[in-house]
């Protein structure tokens, strides 16, 4: 059997040494939050600069939340190549549109209740926002991410017509757990941390960082 490379993504990035003990360890896009409310909030200006660090083949990534069209284009013309996350309760026409005007994919959040994740329609979601290029799988918590809380990911389908990424509290212990329980559930599927691997908020550490990928490439090997 072949075995899967699981992709690696890691959000919330505020300090330039932080973003590159992220391409140290191996980690396959950086994203950077563009919501002010957030905690890990940084500038467009900020984004670029972190985003200049990273080598060719590690994608910036751009979270929003309910933002403009004109602060996305903007954002999008500072941060070449950079693929858009959009994290609030854009419809789906709005996700096309910006993909459409900005000539770059996005990704959709879908937020699942941390209590009631079985009442969830993530088929129906995935099928709403088909033109995304993958769907990430996020606990429905204040502040529209980043908060460390895991959901049930037994109740989610069994299978879901679309690519995934899984976020929503893992850290370098509970991540095999999380892919192993997706993996089989959709085409594909990706990681995607923040609050795991981190000393504070918008601080990430260096060892949990390392630990958190090898987590992952253990998890691969074992499913191999």
């Amino acid at each position: 059997m072949i075995q899967q490379r699981t992709r690696i993504k890691m959000c919330g990035f505020t300090r330039e040494a932080d973003v590159q003990a992220a391409v140290q360890a191996g980690t396959d896009a950086v994203g950077f939050v563009l919501y002010p409310p957030s905690p890990r909030h940084v500038s467009i200006e900020r984004a670029a600069e972190l985003a200049s660090l990273l080598p060719a083949f590690v994608t910036p990534v751009l979270l929003f939340v309910n933002d403009t069209p004109e602060r996305i284009r903007q954002a999008c013309a500072a941060v070449p190549g950079a693929l858009l996350q959009f994290h609030g309760d854009e419809t789906a026409d709005f996700c096309e549109a910006m993909s459409l005007a900005t000539g770059r994919p996005h990704l959709k959040a879908a937020r699942i209740p941390l209590t009631e994740a079985a009442r969830f329609d993530l088929v129906k979601f995935a099928e709403i926002h088909q033109k995304a290029q993958a769907i990430l799988l996020d606990a429905h918590v204040d502040g529209y991410g980043g908060g460390g809380k895991t959901f049930n990911w037994s109740l989610l389908p069994p299978s879901v017509d679309a690519h995934l990424v899984l976020s929503g509290g893992l850290t370098p212990a509970n991540v095999a757990d999380g892919i192993r329980a997706l993996r089989p559930r959709a085409r594909s599927l990706a990681v995607d941390v923040s609050s795991g691997i981190e000393s504070g908020k918008g601080l990430k550490d260096a060892d949990l960082i390392q630990q958190f990928v090898a987590a992952v490439r253990a998890a691969d090997a074992a499913l191999s």
